[in-house]
Order: C-alpha cells, then structure tokens, then sequence
C-alpha cells in the first residue's frame, strides 16, 4: 500500500520549507481577488494562514475572533476590506516578503 500525505500537511511543509513557494501563493491570492476570483483566493488565504501564523496568533493579531477568520476565509465567507487588508499584512509580515503583482493593460 502506498504512504500517502494530506494535501493540507503537503501546503504547510513547503510552505515552511520553501519561500519562493509562499512568495507565490500570497502573490496569486493577490491576483485572484483583483481579478474577481475572491473565493478561490480566500481558500488560498486560508492555506497560507495554516502554513504560517496559524488562526489564533492571527486573531490575536487583528484582534479578531479565531472563528470569525475561520468563516471569514471560508467559500462562503465575506470578510471586509479592512480584514482582508489585515490577513494579508499579518501573513506578509510572518514571510518577511512583499506582494508582487503584475499589471497587464488590456
């Protein structure tokens, strides 16, 4: 029988292990919500919080509940801008990285 690894356990290790793999999985949550992908980015965000800070340094952070982040980067959720903003400043901060994004005129 072959070992196998959670997807999530997979995310975390590389993401603690590798920082070009962070680096670019909080620029492609960037993108994704500029490009209109929020809820493909919150999940994303939500991986990148696990991997990093975790849900209650986070709370503690941006004073805010454990929960509420837990909801708020769901699929379903709808976290503020304020929070959002938050969440990816806490995370930038955890990577000692800045978000790169690039702009394509169309």
């Amino acid at each position: 029988m072959a070992l196998t690894r959670d997807f999530k356990d997979t995310v975390v290790a590389r993401v603690q292990n590798d920082p070009a793999f962070a680096q670019a999985m909080l620029d492609e949550a960037v993108t994704l919500f500029f490009d209109g992908e929020p809820d493909t980015a919150k999940l994303i965000l939500r991986d990148l919080v696990n991997a990093t800070v975790g849900f209650e340094s986070l709370a503690q952070d941006i004073h805010k509940p454990a929960k509420s982040l837990h909801r708020m980067l769901s699929k379903s959720g709808n976290p503020t801008m304020s929070n959002i903003s938050a969440i990816f400043a806490a995370i930038k901060h955890a990577l000692k990285v800045e978000i790169r994004t690039t702009v394509v005129m169309a």
